[in-house]
């Protein structure tokens, strides 16, 4: 598994899916580092909700070495915490281990490596990938490139074969016996994807005065076309509400003579 470029996380920058990849001293060293945040109070637990989605944690209530003891033989390390300028406790706390397909989730699948994927599919009863639910394999595949393929045992591994080639491609296999037949399970870790920021993200909106150098954008939509004609109120009188004809005098008068000679013949 290539190791991924991890940035230094604080409390307010964990979430439920960054939070696998602490460990249980990162707990207490991120919580120590947050002690002076005025918000730590008002919001300390939101954020251990955030760490209890991926953590055992429990309040030491009998700070006795020999309870202690007790939660370190659990796996557990206990440690102090301020939660506020009176208040200080201890934690005892764990990072809660994947070991079958039903710890997996959408917020762990991709903290964990492609060797702990199919090792912990291998748990899976045996049953390779087909006796995992519509739902684990969804997960799986939201992290992970899966190909399978079922062939008699001596001709799995042939020159040419499709294992060959998706381990020269980089895929991890998964070998299950089902009798004389084996089904090989190919997974490979999928490149994550930056999502696209929009440009209104990019800009601080709260800080309008980090934004003075912005273009300010210009309102033309009430603009007349330069193609349309300008409004004329003469021209309109004029033109649009004319009902007369530009006709010369002597003309209107032969026109009625011929209207007139017309009805006579009738």
């Amino acid at each position: 598994m290539k190791k991924k470029e991890k940035k230094t996380l604080t409390l307010k920058t964990l979430n439920k899916s960054n939070i696998w990849d602490c460990q249980e001293n990162d707990i207490f060293r991120i919580w120590e580092a947050a002690e002076k945040d005025s918000d730590m109070k008002d919001n300390a637990r939101h954020y251990i909700d955030i760490i209890k989605s991926a953590f055992d944690l429990e309040e030491v209530k009998v700070d006795k070495p020999e309870v202690i003891k007790k939660y370190e033989a659990r796996g557990f390390k206990v440690g102090q915490v301020k939660m506020d300028e009176n208040n200080k406790v201890k934690w005892a706390v764990k990072k809660r281990p994947i070991l079958r397909v039903t710890d997996l989730t959408y917020e762990n699948i991709r903290h964990i490596s492609t060797s702990k994927l199919l090792e912990v599919i291998d748990r899976n009863f045996g049953g390779g990938w087909d006796s995992l639910s519509q739902s684990i394999q969804d997960i799986i595949t939201s992290g992970f490139d899966i190909s399978t393929t079922t062939l008699p045992k001596d001709r799995l591994r042939k020159p040419g074969s499709m294992y060959e080639k998706k381990v020269a491609d980089g895929f991890e296999v998964l070998e299950i016996a089902k009798g004389l037949w084996v089904e090989a399970i190919f997974a490979k870790e999928k490149p994550e994807m930056e999502k696209p920021r929009m440009k209104f993200e990019e800009e601080d909106l709260d800080n309008p005065e980090d934004n003075e150098d912005l273009e300010e954008v210009e309102d033309h939509y009430n603009d007349l076309d330069e193609d349309d004609d300008e409004f004329d109120e003469d021209k309109l009188t004029e033109e649009s509400y004319r009902t007369t004809f530009d006709t010369e005098p002597e003309d209107l008068n032969l026109e009625a003579e011929e209207i007139s000679d017309d009805y006579e013949d009738e």
